[in-house]
């Protein structure tokens, strides 16, 4: 056992952890992309209330987010450190913890789903398809409660071609009952939106099992139950640290993006319709941005465990050119075919033309995203998680939103006035950002120290036997 725990800690490849993050990520955005595909032949109200609800979904799953990001950095830095036994018990109490968050959370969205879609502005049938949805997908926020905490442990591991995997087989068997359920086919009943929810909802709960089980493979100490039972004050608090300003920042965004999209309500059905289509496009725009400030994180969290704070520096820009490199590329295509991809979505001319009208400025909004997208996970993973969401206030709150008002309403840009808003905010904190690592002052938040081999030693003849 002494052998496991004095060595070395792994040293990580970026495109290794990266092209599984990727394609996870892109599965993930491809479960969501099918609902709206698969809605938009039902009608454009059902992708507009789904869309709506989904911004419930997308704040519930970041709140998520708060155990399950910070569990994982702390855990990070733990394996970087080589402390796995208290790896393996953040990691139990990190499931604990969202799986009670989440329960809470379910009870929330099937008792209030009426009143929360009325406060957002909706009506008639996109009110009728919005509440079905959210209170079927919002009852089942537990499930990814659960595939949060243990996902993002599973990937600090080095595991992130597992937990693709995962996705995958969630995509073929949500694609597959949407199809079934959705349409009625094969002699199932004709469900529509609700057909969408129950497919998420089941489709999750599959992926709980298997996460459940790649868990105990890829974690060096296997986690006994009392771990899951047993609190500790230090471990909450390492995980609240970080991952209450993460998830915070990342609710601030999604508030201002609730903002917006009421802002949106008064432009019309067609430009509400634009919208999601228009935003569907976009994640994939930043996809791989994404993937790589996941494994830069990581990689980050690991090296500034192991007290190398120096490569940990230059990992960052690296990563950061990058992501630039792949998102304009991507940006640019996206603003040639912008005509041709939102048609994939609708035939409804003035869906397409205010699409297209807000797809035009995708360079300009999506490489900024990509900056913070990059940077931003990296000060999480390094122990600096308050500074970015001091600046995002500042930046979203105090910025965007009242510019964008004044986009839309005032200046009478409409949708157009929504995205330059977006890209003013995401060109702010980028630059903010790119001189906060350039400061280095994210070396001192480190929650770890390195550990020596005989430390290490110590702590092994403190710890009880494993089985």
């Amino acid at each position: 056992m002494s052998e496991t725990l004095k060595k070395p800690a792994e040293k990580l490849s970026l495109f290794h952890l990266t092209w599984p993050i990727f394609l996870e990520v892109f599965l993930f955005m491809l479960m969501g992309l099918a609902d709206t595909f698969m809605l938009s032949a039902v009608s454009d109200d059902a992708v507009s209330g789904v869309g709506t609800a989904n911004q419930y979904i997308h704040i519930a799953i970041l709140i998520l987010e708060v155990v399950g990001n910070g569990a994982a950095i702390v855990v990070s830095q733990y394996l970087g450190s080589r402390r796995y036994f208290e790896a393996a018990k953040i990691s139990a109490l990190a499931v604990t913890l969202n799986l009670c968050v989440g329960l809470a959370m379910s009870v929330v969205f099937i008792l209030s789903s009426k009143h929360l879609m009325k406060m957002m502005n909706l009506q008639g049938a996109v009110l009728e398809h919005a509440q079905s949805y959210l209170i079927i997908v919002g009852g089942g926020i537990f499930l990814q409660a659960i595939i949060n905490s243990l996902a993002a442990i599973i990937r600090v591991h080095g595991w992130t071609k597992q937990t693709m995997y995962v996705s995958l087989g969630m995509n073929i068997f949500h694609v597959a009952a949407n199809y079934v359920l959705i349409f009625g086919n094969f002699g199932a009943p004709e469900l529509g939106v609700q057909g969408a929810a129950i497919s998420s909802v089941v489709s999750r709960l599959l992926a709980v099992f298997v996460f459940l089980w790649l868990l105990y493979q890829a974690l060096e100490i296997k986690i006994k139950f009392e771990y899951y039972i047993t609190f500790s004050k230090d471990y909450v608090k390492k995980i609240l640290s970080i991952g209450i300003p993460s998830a915070l920042e990342q609710i601030l965004y999604q508030l201002c993006q609730i903002i917006f999209l009421y802002y949106v309500t008064y432009l019309g059905a067609e430009a509400l319709a634009a919208r999601q289509y228009a935003n569907n496009i976009s994640m994939f725009t930043y996809l791989f941005a994404l993937a790589i400030g996941m494994g830069t994180s990581i990689i980050t969290g690991r090296l500034v465990g192991s007290g190398e704070k120096e490569a940990a520096y230059k990992q960052l820009w690296f990563s950061v050119k990058a992501a630039l490199i792949f998102t304009a590329v991507i940006a640019t295509l996206v603003t040639i075919f912008r005509v041709p991809l939102m048609s994939l979505f609708t035939d409804n001319p003035e869906v397409i033309k205010f699409g297209a009208s807000v797809l035009l400025l995708s360079l300009l909004l999506e490489t900024g995203r990509t900056i913070n997208i990059t940077i931003i996970n990296s000060l999480r993973a390094s122990g600096d998680a308050r500074f970015p969401v001091k600046i995002g206030f500042l930046s979203m709150v105090c910025m965007s939103v009242p510019l964008g008002y004044l986009l839309v309403f005032v200046f009478d840009l409409g949708l157009v006035g929504v995205w330059l808003a977006i890209a003013a905010d995401e060109w702010t904190r980028a630059i903010i950002m790119l001189f906060r690592w350039k400061s280095r002052k994210w070396e001192h938040h480190a929650l770890v120290s390195p550990s020596t081999d005989d430390k290490v030693e110590i702590e092994l003849k403190e710890t009880p036997a494993l089985p």
